[in-house]
């Protein structure tokens, strides 16, 4: 026995030595991610669609802008790496890096910068935000580093806008295809869209910026709309991180366990009951006013989100400049809300439909709401509706609806209630006013009190029922860092993140 036993302990050692090895190797190798999401965006062009869901896949991971918005909120350079405007306000000078280069090898330029500038502004542009770019009158590109923006007016957000997703640098020759085949300039290049399971990224080995190029070299975003399936994908392992939890009444269940990590964040996520003010007889005022009188807005946060989410007056958050806390403005009465309804001829109650994208926060908020407006004689019959296709067919589009229910993601974007086809309806002249010389005062003092005016106008006008802002509520494993704890504009922004050995 003894020969036999020579033999085999070196064998042993070697396969043990073998597996500690490779287990060892796969712990240092673990530089990819797989971060789940609960909606799969339709496209991946950022510029000419607008659910937030494409650039949370794509902005800062694929695209870059001329300036970008960092975890904090703030303006910071980026494709342009310094700018002049002139004293009128009305002229800006941006002077562009060289040496970028788009994924498919073509150089960033200003002719570059013009062509994404002019097709967002265009006739033709699908651009979600294409009224931040109509206040261009003249792009010029002299050189190719330097770019010269002539303005229609001074616009004292322009810098900020230029950082949002729909703003980002579109390489021409491959701007037609970049909505399922994106090409940009950022530390990950496209590598795979598997429909209705993941879209599949990997590190941009050239990436200009060697300060900020990525320890990861693959990043997965995996599709997983159902919040059940979410919990247990991150628990199995499965995805290493879900950076919006979908399950609130499981957020804590998580707490003790010492592989995860959760965190609670602000974000800009305001949960409205949009009123489609063109039909009657929401284009009465007072029966906006008697729907929002009718809303306990803390129940509604209790009922829909867990008790996770801060009330809200109007269209703003509380993270952002100039906000007004508008939330005893049309507070809970239904006694009110009954008087009211009864002064606009409605003592009998009426009937109301509202489309409910498929969304967790929708649809339990739409059932709170159905109850507590019950309570005042108003009848409200849910009707599912597919987002985003259909509700954006329907809804955003069409117009075909009395109320539906949708978070609103992009920061500062009171500037919709002045779009005259929004889905909204919403036409106020002194509105469209004070917002125009909100978005042109050159003084942060001015521009934000003129905000404030603009947000007790939307408070006493109720072109939408407004409700809460849903906190971020993420859940990834405990030494993946560098995930953004706060959304101040909605992303999944990779370029910081990694694991901790």
């Amino acid at each position: 026995m003894q020969p036999i036993r020579r033999r085999r302990l070196p064998t042993l050692l070697a396969a043990a030595f073998a597996v500690l090895a490779l287990s060892t190797a796969g712990a240092a190798a673990k530089d990819g991610v797989v971060i789940a999401m609960g909606i799969e965006p339709a496209g991946l062009d950022p510029t000419i669609a607008a659910p937030a869901a494409i650039g949370q896949v794509t902005w800062q991971n694929v695209f870059e802008g001329l300036t970008r918005i960092d975890r904090d909120g703030k303006v910071r350079p980026q494709l342009a790496e310094a700018w002049d405007i002139a004293t009128d306000g009305k002229t800006y000078t941006f002077h562009l890096r060289s040496g970028v280069r788009f994924h498919n090898g073509v150089a960033f330029d200003a002719a570059t910068a013009k062509f994404t500038l002019d097709r967002a502004r265009g006739e033709k542009s699908t651009n979600p935000q294409k009224q931040f770019f109509e206040t261009i009158e003249r792009i010029e590109a002299p050189d190719a580093q330097t770019l010269v923006l002539s303005l229609k007016q001074p616009t004292g957000n322009l810098l900020y806008w230029l950082g949002w997703p729909t703003a980002v640098m579109l390489e021409p020759s491959s701007a037609e295809d970049d909505r399922t085949h994106p090409i940009g300039t950022g530390p990950f290049v496209f590598d795979g869209w598997r429909q209705g399971v993941s879209v599949d990224l990997k590190r941009n080995e050239a990436y200009w910026d060697a300060a900020r190029r990525p320890q990861l070299s693959s990043a997965t975003f995996r599709f997983i709309a159902d919040a059940q399936a979410q919990a247990a994908a991150v628990q199995s392992g499965e995805v290493d991180a879900v950076p919006e939890f979908g399950a609130p009444e499981l957020f804590a269940s998580f707490k003790d366990d010492p592989r995860l990590e959760t965190v609670v964040g602000d974000t800009e996520l305001k949960v409205v009951a949009g009123l489609n003010l063109r039909k009657p007889p929401l284009d009465d005022v007072r029966v906006r006013q008697a729907l929002m009188m009718a809303i306990d807005r803390q129940v509604v946060i209790e009922g829909a989100w867990s008790g996770f989410g801060t009330p809200i007056g109007s269209h703003y958050t509380p993270n952002d400049p100039g906000y007004v806390d508008l939330t005893g403005r049309l507070a809970y009465d239904p006694a009110k809300a009954r008087a009211l309804l009864a002064e606009a001829g409605h003592a009998d109650g009426l009937d109301l439909t509202i489309k409910v994208p498929q969304m967790t926060y929708a649809t339990r908020s739409a059932e709170v709401l159905q109850a507590l407006l019950a309570e005042v004689g108003v009848r409200l019959t849910i009707v599912p509706t597919e987002f985003p296709a259909k509700w954006i067919d329907e809804v955003f589009k069409r117009h075909d609806f009395d109320m539906t229910i949708v978070a609103h993601a992009e920061p500062l974007d009171i500037g919709i209630y002045a779009r005259p086809d929004y889905y909204f309806g919403y036409r106020n002249p002194q509105f469209d006013r004070v917002l125009g010389e909100a978005e042109a005062a050159t003084e942060t003092a001015r521009r934000l009190e003129l905000y404030g005016e603009a947000q007790r106008m939307l408070a006493d006008d109720v072109p939408a029922l407004y409700l809460f802002v849903m906190p971020k509520l993420g859940v990834w494993k405990a030494g993946l860092k560098g995930l953004w704890a706060n959304e101040p504009i909605p992303s999944n922004d990779l370029t910081e993140v990694r694991w901790d050995d």
